[in-house]
């Protein structure tokens, strides 16, 4: 069983994510951790797609858009402080599990071009 853990969230991003997003590494479990993510007002991210990892997107500030697409669906969630979704496994900052390392996110063409380097 695993012990209880407090953190202060950093002031700064502790890491880049594989599509270029600043990331603060807060908590993790076995089977879950939490992080947030941010992006820069304007900028675009890298698409990316999981080997292992499904996601939970909680939008806490900001506005702006993410494209998914799984199979031959696709859609634009438009995304606004209060919006929660989802990026199940194989769909383009809860993880779980926990980040696994760097040779998990795959790179994909996207529906914008990436503003910001892939890490």
């Amino acid at each position: 069983m695993a012990e209880f853990a407090t953190l202060r969230r950093s002031e700064a991003p502790t890491t880049r994510a594989p599509d270029g997003a600043d990331v603060r590494i807060l908590l993790g479990l076995a089977r879950g951790g939490m992080a947030e993510f941010e992006l820069a007002p304007g900028a675009v991210s890298a698409a990316v797609t999981h080997r292992t990892v499904e996601e939970i997107w909680y939008v806490l500030r900001g506005r702006g858009e993410m494209w998914r697409r799984q199979g031959s669906r696709e859609e634009v969630a438009r995304l606004e402080p209060g919006l929660c979704l989802t990026v199940p496994l194989g769909v383009l900052g809860v993880t779980m599990p926990p980040w696994p390392g760097a040779g998990e996110a795959i790179a994909v063409e996207g529906r914008w071009p990436p503003t910001l380097p892939p890490s």
